[in-house]
C-alpha cells in the first residue's frame, strides 16, 4: 500500500520547498517596486512602513505555523516556506497605510483558520492568503482602503482616488496609462507596478512553476466581458482595466496556487473562464471598483466541481446507469 501526501504534487526534482523558493523569488521584483513606489509618492517613512509590513506578515504567518504544529503535536512545517508565501502575498494585498497589528491578525488569520484548521498545506479549500485578505476587508474596511496617508498634505477625495476607483467612479482614471503600467500610483502595495509583476510572472513560467492557461485565459475573458459589460470599443478603457487593481498579480500569482485551482488541463480552461467573467462582473457591477480576491475565492469553491467533470475516465471503466 502506498502512503499519498497531499498536494502540491511535484515531477523530477522539484519539491514543494523549491516551488515556493521560486514563487519568493519571482515576488521580490514587485515587492521592491512597492518599496520604491511608496518612498517616493510618499516619503521614507512611508517606504519603510511598506517593507515592515512585508516582514511582520511573513514573521506572523511562519509563527503561527509553528506555534499550531508545535500545539497539536504535527510535523514541523515552517521549512517548506508555504508559510512565508502566504504572508508575502497577504502582505502585497494590503495598502502601505496598514496598521502592523493587523496585519499580523491577517497572517494568523490566514494559517490558522484558513489553511490549519482544514488540514494543513494541501488541505485547504482556498487560497490562505486571499481568505485573509478578505477578512481584514470585513473587519478593517476603512484601512484596507486606506491607499493614501492621512498626513500626506494636497490631497483631497479626487486625487485620494486609485486609478481603478477613478475609472469606475467617473470613467477615467486619475493615472496616465504609462503610469499604471510602470507603477507610478497608488494601490496595494503589490499590484501596481506591471512591469515588475511580468518580470515575475516570466521566472514563473520559465521555471515551469506556473501553467499559463489559468492566468492567460483569465485575462482573456476577463478583457472580452469587461468591454461587453461596459458597451465600450476604446482600447485605452480596456488597457487600463488590464493595468488597474490586482487583475495581473492575482492571475499570475493567486489564481495559480496549486492547492486551490485545477489539475486537469480542460479544467484550467474553465477556470480561467470563471475567474474573467467573475471579475468582469465585479468591477462592472458591484459596489467596489475591485473584484479580484472575491473571484478567486469563488472560483476556488467550485474547483472540485470542474475537476469532478473534468477529470479524464479510466481506461476501461464503464459509467454503470444510476451514475455508480
Amino acid at each position: 500500500m502506498y502512503n499519498v501526501s497531499s498536494s502540491p504534487h511535484v515531477k523530477a526534482k522539484m519539491t514543494t520547498g523549491s516551488i515556493m523558493r521560486d514563487v519568493i523569488i519571482a515576488m521580490i521584483p514587485t515587492s521592491a517596486f512597492g518599496i520604491y513606489n511608496y518612498t517616493n509618492l510618499f516619503g521614507i517613512k512611508y517606504g519603510i512602513h511598506s517593507a515592515l509590513l512585508i516582514l511582520i506578515t511573513v514573521i506572523s504567518c511562519v509563527a503561527a505555523e509553528y506555534i499550531y504544529t508545535t500545539i497539536t503535536d504535527q510535523k514541523i512545517t515552517i521549512f517548506d516556506l508555504s508559510a512565508v508565501v502566504t504572508g508575502m502575498i497577504l502582505a502585497l494585498n494590503l495598502p502601505c497605510t496598514f496598521p502592523y497589528w493587523k496585519a499580523a491578525l491577517g497572517g494568523a488569520f490566514a494559517i490558522i483558520i484558513v489553511k490549519q484548521l482544514f488540514g494543513g498545506l494541501g488541505q485547504n479549500f482556498m487560497n490562505p492568503a486571499l481568505g485573509a485578505r478578505c477578512f481584514l476587508v470585513l473587519s478593517f474596511a476603512g484601512d484596507m482602503t486606506a491607499f493614501y496617508p492621512k498626513d500626506v498634505k494636497g490631497i483631497d477625495a479626487a486625487t485620494s482616488a486609485t486609478p481603478l476607483t477613478a475609472l469606475k467612479n467617473a470613467g477615467e482614471s486619475s493615472a496616465s496609462l504609462i503610469d499604471m503600467f510602470i507603477g507610478n500610483h497608488a494601490g496595494t502595495i503589490g499590484e501596481t507596478s506591471i512591469v515588475a509583476l511580468l518580470i515575475g510572472a516570466a521566472y514563473l513560467v520559465i521555471r515551469k512553476i506556473i501553467d499559463v492557461r489559468i492566468p492567460l485565459t483569465y485575462i482573456a475573458v476577463f478583457a472580452v466581458c469587461i468591454m461587453l459589460f461596459n458597451q465600450s470599443s476604446d482600447p485605452v478603457f480596456l488597457a487600463k482595466q488590464l493595468c488597474g487593481g490586482g487583475l495581473i498579480f492575482g492571475a499570475f500569482f493567486m489564481a495559480t496556487d496549486y492547492v486551490t485551482s485545477p489539475i486537469t488541463k480542460g479544467g484550467r480552461y474553465i477556470y480561467g473562464i470563471c475567474l474573467g467573467l467573475l471579475t468582469a462582473i465585479f468591477r462592472t457591477f458591484g459596489a467596489n471598483a475591485e473584484g479580484v480576491s472575491f473571484a478567486i475565492i469563488f472560483c476556488n469553491l467550485l474547483v472540485p466541481l470542474i475537476e469532478k467533470y473534468t477529470i479524464p475516465r479510466a481506461f476501461g471503466i464503464v459509467k454503470q446507469k444510476g451514475g455508480r
